[in-house]
């Protein structure tokens, strides 16, 4: 090969001095050939062998080849890596070579084999209101004071990138219809093409190729909505990139500081407040920002249904003795007088509604995981006063009595000293069972009016209570005038009187 001084004189020997190959070549020591590649163009740089020889490798490429191949049927997270292969080699079959060595020969043959390496991608341009990706994340959150996981829900056009985020307290099935149907309110209609990866909830089993078996559910779902839901590769996330991005973007976004609220629905009052406020971005490629794009797209997007799909599971079963009805591992109460019957059950995914022979007879908050209880203190309360000794040991009052107002622990305090605890028990469970017909604010307004008159009954409370909603120009107890007491010592001095 020519080193570039030797190249430069070649050259200026012959165009400038006009000597000949003959005397260049005496003069230089290089073939005729090497000078006529030098005169006739560039100086050419290098050129890599064709093939890459490994000798000192040849008793183990068998080895390693048939690592390589083995690892294409692998998790791709477990497959061997240059590093591993030359500890196997050294620690399994005495290899002496250099980790370098290996690098080389496993780089080759893994692009051979089609193992790793990057992959080359299509660039796109997405139809108007014809996909959307759906895929779920998960994040920290503050409800009512308390740190919770949750995840949640996202959907993106493909064509504008106009997107809906929401929380939920699981990815269960009823919490992946609920988020549908909330982004579908949201964009105004319904993509024809939703994109996912694998999801149990909607995949029961993957197949060759494109081919999955839908659960049924899945199925009714999409076929209401009348969208078609197009499945990625397994570990093919790239497949719904623009969601997968957006599942970051979320939790940068609008998720850090960590969100705080008093409840779920607050949490997503505020988030679809972020979503309805992204617009202004303009994506790479694009002249419109994202609004102006998802105007475009609103009216291709076909119709919702009148009704919305009933997200909604119907079961059946029988009240155990604590007055409960067990709904997916957890458990939900109903009043007493209910025990041993056969009841229906709606579940939603944030609700539990128990009826019997087609009458509500309790509603709940679902919760999820194992062993939950769900108690209603009022469903209780009859038992408690035929039981007055397990009032303080029953745990939904324990669970009640840590958020009562004060006034009902004082009343109940007055009732237990002026009646005994048993009684007094049995009347304070009177009052308790008021708040059924009357509200919380009135309750707790004739409890203090009571206590600061001395009242020490049930029945004084309630008239409290009745008396005042009846007149609304109810004079207060406090305010009323006082009678002076009669003077009974005068009525001794009446028997001496002829």
């Amino acid at each position: 090969m020519l080193r570039m001084d030797q190249y430069e004189y070649i050259r200026m020997a012959h165009r400038v001095y006009e000597k000949g190959i003959r005397e260049i070549e005496r003069d230089t020591g290089h073939s005729r050939n090497t000078i006529r590649k030098a005169l006739k163009g560039e100086m050419s740089s290098y050129a890599k062998r064709g093939k890459q020889p490994f000798p000192v490798l040849g008793p183990y490429l068998e080895t390693i080849e048939g690592w390589l191949k083995e690892d294409k049927e692998r998790p791709k997270k477990q497959r061997h890596t240059a590093k591993r292969i030359f500890e196997r080699l050294k620690s399994e079959q005495g290899f002496l070579g250099a980790e370098t060595t290996i690098r080389h020969y496993v780089r080759e043959a893994k692009a051979r084999i089609g193992i790793g390496g990057m992959k080359a991608y299509l660039p796109l341009d997405p139809s108007v209101g014809e996909e959307a990706e759906v895929d779920w994340g998960s994040a920290m959150a503050v409800l009512g004071g308390g740190e919770v996981q949750l995840k949640f829900f996202c959907m993106r056009s493909k064509y504008s990138g106009k997107h809906f985020v929401r929380f939920y307290p699981c990815e269960r099935q009823q919490a992946f219809f609920d988020g549908h149907i909330e982004a579908f309110r949201f964009f105004g209609g319904i993509f024809r093409v939703l994109i996912y990866d694998n999801l149990s909830t909607a995949v029961e089993k993957v197949l060759r190729g494109k081919e999955r078996v839908e659960r049924e559910s899945f199925g009714r779902f999409h076929a209401y909505y009348n969208f078609t839901p197009r499945f990625c590769n397994p570990s093919s996330g790239n497949e719904k990139g623009g969601v997968e991005g957006l599942v970051g973007f979320a939790r940068r976004n609008y998720m850090v500081p960590v969100p705080e609220a008093e409840s779920m629905d607050k949490l997503n009052e505020k988030l679809l407040a972020d979503c309805l406020s992204y617009g202004s971005h303009r994506i790479s490629g694009r002249e419109k920002t994202v609004s102006e794009l998802f105007e475009d797209e609103r009216s291709h997007l076909i119709a919702l249904p009148a009704i919305g799909f009933s997200n909604v599971e119907t079961l059946s079963g029988k009240v155990d003795p604590y007055s409960t009805v067990r709904v997916d591992k957890n458990r939900y109460s109903v009043p007493t007088r209910f025990v041993g019957l056969k009841v229906e059950t709606l579940v939603g995914f944030d609700r539990v509604d128990l009826y019997y022979e087609r009458k509500k007879i309790g509603s709940h908050a679902r919760v999820f995981g194992n062993n939950k209880w769900q108690l209603d203190p009022d469903h209780y309360l009859e038992l408690l006063q035929q039981r007055p000794q397990a009032f303080d040991s029953a745990r939904p009052i324990r669970e009640w009595r840590k958020r009562w107002p004060e006034s009902l622990e004082r009343l109940l305090e007055k009732f237990q000293a002026s009646q005994g605890e048993t009684h007094g028990i049995k009347d304070f469970i009177s009052v308790l069972l008021l708040y059924r017909d009357h509200g919380a604010q009135d309750i707790e307004a004739a409890v203090e009016l009571g206590l600061e008159n001395g009242i020490g009954s049930s029945a004084g409370v309630k008239h409290l209570l009745l008396h005042s909603k009846a007149e609304p120009d109810f004079t207060p107890l406090s305010n009323w005038p006082v009678t002076p007491r009669a003077d009974v010592s005068v009525y001794g001095e009446l028997g001496g009187v002829e």
